[in-house]
């Protein structure tokens, strides 16, 4: 009788096989690098949405806001509003 291991013995199996192997490591890594990219644009998004809210750091600071009021309305580190602050030569600004 023909067994299910003997049918795994097979040059057919063993090709079939191989190709759903293949195409599972293609499918693998098309996904990988769909992943890569998505976390690639959602990075650079965050990254742009904190350099507009730096960026009106010195305004804010001329309006008279502190540097830990500033952090806290724009949702930002204080460290980085100190940094701009200091770049941009307040830094005799409100704490």
């Amino acid at each position: 009788m023909f067994t299910f291991d003997d049918l795994k013995k097979t040059r057919y199996f063993q090709d079939v096989a191989e190709e759903e192997r293949n195409k599972g490591k293609l499918e693998g890594k098309l996904e990988g690098k769909l992943e890569g990219k998505l976390e690639g644009r959602l990075e650079g998004k965050l990254e742009g949405k904190l350099e507009g809210k730096l960026e009106s750091v010195p305004i804010l600071l001329e309006l008279g806001l502190s540097v830990k009021e500033i952090a806290t309305r724009l949702d930002v580190d204080i460290e980085e509003v100190r940094k701009v602050a200091e770049k941009s030569g307040d830094q005799n600004s409100p704490e």
